[in-house]
């Protein structure tokens, strides 16, 4: 997962060039042995780095998944961001900038399909460490597109009776959960015909009505 060019000059750079290699190594053996099963021995051996290196960045095997998420919803929530704001300077709607968000959503799943499922496994579960700092991160993500949609009531774009809190986080889990699928179940399926599906139910356009 690719991170954003770190402060503190060259060794700044060089650090979180290292940390951005375990978190690519955790993701990797997390997605495909589970967390419990998954060693600081086999990151740091994924990753090419000492095992003590890894200690050097993180504390532990758990502060190091707890950084991975809020890492890579970040990655996710600012890609939101960008799409809806990029979207409105354009002119467009606030329906518009949701469908931007859609897109935007599904090009970072296919990117990065393995956090995807850890990050969508991970909000079900009650007993981890990082259970809080996932709902933190989660909230800033969904929160973006309640921003769009707070917005779109006020322009009159959309309804003032919609569920805002609701609907965000439906918008987010349907982009989620329909991204999985298709990365598990339709591959052949092209990303701009998933959007073009997603964009259907966001605009009403199902029922076949006009």
């Amino acid at each position: 997962m690719e991170s954003s060019n770190a402060p503190g000059g060259a060794g700044g750079g060089r650090r979180e060039a290292t940390r951005q290699k375990l978190y690519e190594a955790a993701v990797t053996l997390i997605a495909e042995q589970g967390f419990s099963a998954t060693t600081v021995d086999e990151i740091a051996e994924r990753a090419g780095v000492a095992k003590g290196t890894v200690y050097y960045n993180f504390a532990s095997k758990s502060v190091l998944f707890e950084e991975l998420l809020r890492h890579g919803v970040g990655l996710l929530t600012a890609s939101l961001r960008e799409a809806a704001e990029r979207t409105a300077g354009e002119g467009g709607s606030r329906v518009d900038s949701l469908d931007a968000m859609i897109r935007a959503g599904l090009v970072f799943i296919d990117r990065y399909p393995s956090f995807t499922q850890l990050y969508v496994a991970e909000l079900w579960r009650t007993n981890r460490a990082w259970q809080s700092t996932l709902m933190v991160v989660r909230q800033e993500a969904v929160a973006v597109v309640e921003d769009v949609l707070r917005e779109g009531v006020e322009r009159g774009e959309l309804s003032e009776e919609i569920d805002v809190g609701l609907t965000a986080a439906a918008l987010v889990g349907m982009v989620l959960v329909a991204a999985l699928d298709w990365k598990a179940f339709q591959p052949e399926r092209s990303l701009d015909d998933v959007h073009a599906a997603l964009s259907r139910l966001l605009q009403g356009r199902v029922s076949g009505h006009r």
